[in-house]
């Protein structure tokens, strides 16, 4: 039962863009301060996750429940979902960066490539020497993302969504998105009391002890019609 579970949350996950329609408000997404709005502008419920893609937790909420809030709720225009960083180290901040790549349309997909290969890129990292790790944090930043994204198979997981190398050195380079990054993420633990990923906000107001699909649909059903 709980590899069934598993393959029909990960089934979910690839569906969401793979067999949507050209209608559907999935394919609205709006860059925001920091994070991206997936959905329809003006629904009823704004639904905001702070995510960290260093949390298995996160991944194995898009892995049980982002399907079913993307299909169920933001394609039907009920709910728009806005996606928000938690950075909690270099490694955090490269593969945000990477998820930004590129027009805001292409961040749904990047967030979730990264988020279903988290396992297998996290199982790298723990193996890594401490040689890779001092090339991490010396040396100019961009430099440390780049052996970051080596390091640990970022640029596999670009070219698969139809990056180049040099497209995704170039957002890597981008200091100053960097730090705006960084700063939103300090603002998104202050404003909205973030103190484990994955957590959850409702039309602006965190939830309390909400940090799975099982217990965030129902505080999302409440709130409409």
């Amino acid at each position: 039962m709980i590899k069934k579970l598993a393959f029909t949350g990960l089934a979910a996950c690839a569906m969401i863009f793979a067999t949507g329609a050209s209608s559907s408000w999935i394919n609205q997404v709006t860059e925001t301060d920091g994070g991206h709005r997936i959905g329809k502008s003006d629904a009823k419920v704004t639904v905001t996750e702070f995510v960290s893609y260093t949390c298995p937790a996160c991944a194995n909420f898009t892995k049980d429940g982002g399907g079913a809030l993307e299909i169920g709720y933001v394609a039907t225009g009920k709910v728009n979902l806005e996606i928000r960083h938690i950075i909690r180290g270099p490694v955090d901040l490269t593969a945000v960066m990477l998820t930004h790549c590129g027009a805001p349309e292409k961040f749904p997909r990047n967030h979730t490539a990264f988020m279903l290969k988290q396992d297998q890129w996290l199982a790298v990292m723990d193996k890594t020497t401490t040689a890779q790790r001092n090339r991490w944090v010396s040396g100019d930043y961009a430099a440390r993302r780049r052996a970051i994204a080596s390091d640990l198979g970022f640029y596999k997981i670009m070219e698969q969504r139809g990056y180049r190398r040099t497209d995704a050195d170039k957002c890597l380079a981008d200091d100053a998105k960097a730090t705006s990054l960084a700063e939103q993420s300090d603002e998104n633990r202050d404003k909205h009391f973030v103190t484990a990923t994955p957590s959850f906000a409702v039309n602006g107001i965190t939830l309390a002890g909400t940090h799975s699909w099982s217990v965030l649909e129902p505080q999302i059903k409440l709130r409409l019609p």
